[in-house]
C-alpha cells in the first residue's frame, strides 16, 4: 500500500533519514522499533508532509504522495496519532472526536463513528462532556486513537502509544490495536516496548541513526538478536 524508497528527510541542513526503504503492506500491523534518534518519528512525519524530503519517493497505491499538504492527508486516507496525544484540552472528549471527523466524506457518518469508538473505548463514552483536559493519561491516548479513528483512515501511523503509561493501560491499547489489527486495518506503530510491539505485529523493522537496519516477519523474529542490535551490543 505504502511505498518508501530510498528517502532522505531531515530538519532544516540536519539530515536523519539515510535512503531509507521499506513497504507498509495493506491491512498489516507494520511495527518500526529502535532507540531515541533513530529517526522512527521523522519517518512517519516525512510521511503525512510534516518534514521535507530531499530524496526519494513515498507512494500510495503506486500515486506519489510529494506535494500533498499534511491537512490533506486526511482525505487520502492517512492519518497520524502522534507522541504526547496531543488532544484539545479546553474541548469536551465528544468535541475532540468530532475535530476528528474533518474529512467531507466522513462528516455524514459522524454519529456513526462515533458508536464505533465509543464501542472501542468504553471509558470515552463514561467521559464524553468532560472537559479533554481532565483525563488521565491513559483516556488521553484513547481519545487521540479514537480522534483519529472518526477520519476512517485507510493507514493509521501511531507514534509511541505507550510512552508513559502504567502497564495495565498499555495492555488495554494493545489489545484494541489486536482488535484494529483484526478488521483489517493498515497499521504502522512506532514503539520502544519491543515485547507487546513483536507480539502484535506482522512486519517488524529496526532502525539505528536514520536507516532500516532489520526486517523481518514478526514471527520469527528472535527478541535476543533483536536486542542485541537495538541496544548496539
Amino acid at each position: 500500500m505504502i511505498e518508501i524508497s530510498d528517502l532522505r528527510a531531515g530538519y532544516g541542513s540536519i539530515n536523519i533519514l539515510w535512503d531509507l526503504s521499506l513497504a507498509i503492506p495493506e491491512g498489516k500491523l507494520t511495527c518500526i522499533i529502535g532507540p531515541n534518534g533513530a529517526g522512527k518519528t521523522t519517518l512517519l512525519r516525512a510521511v503525512m508532509g510534516l518534514v521535507p524530503v530531499t530524496q526519494g519517493r513515498i507512494t500510495l497505491n503506486g500515486r506519489a504522495l510529494s506535494g500533498t499538504k499534511t491537512w490533506e492527508m486526511a482525505q487520502e486516507g492517512i492519518v497520524m496519532i502522534p507522541e504526547g496525544r496531543l488532544i484539545f484540552r479546553d474541548m469536551t472528549v465528544e468535541e475532540n472526536l468530532i475535530m476528528g471527523a474533518f474529512p467531507k466524506k466522513q462528516r455524514k457518518r459522524t454519529r456513526a463513528n462515533l458508536e464505533r469508538v465509543y464501542g472501542l473505548f468504553p471509558r470515552l463514552l463514561e467521559r464524553r462532556t468532560q472537559v479533554a483536559g481532565s483525563l488521565s493519561g491513559g483516556e488521553s491516548q484513547m481519545l487521540a486513537m479514537g480522534r483519529g479513528l472518526m477520519a476512517e483512515p485507510k493507514v493509521i501511523l501511531l507514534d509511541e502509544p505507550s510512552l508513559g503509561l502504567a502497564p495495565v493501560i498499555v495492555q488495554e491499547i494493545f489489545t484494541i490495536l489486536g482488535q484494529l489489527k483484526a478488521e483489517g486495518n493498515t497499521i504502522v506503530l512506532v514503539e520502544q516496548n519491543t515485547h507487546m510491539a513483536v507480539k502484535v505485529a506482522d512486519q517488524v523493522h529496526l532502525m539505528q541513526t536514520g536507516r532500516v537496519i532489520l526486517s523481518q516477519e514478526a514471527d520469527k523474529v528472535d527478541l535476543d538478536q533483536l536486542h542485541d542490535l537495538y541496544f548496539a551490543r
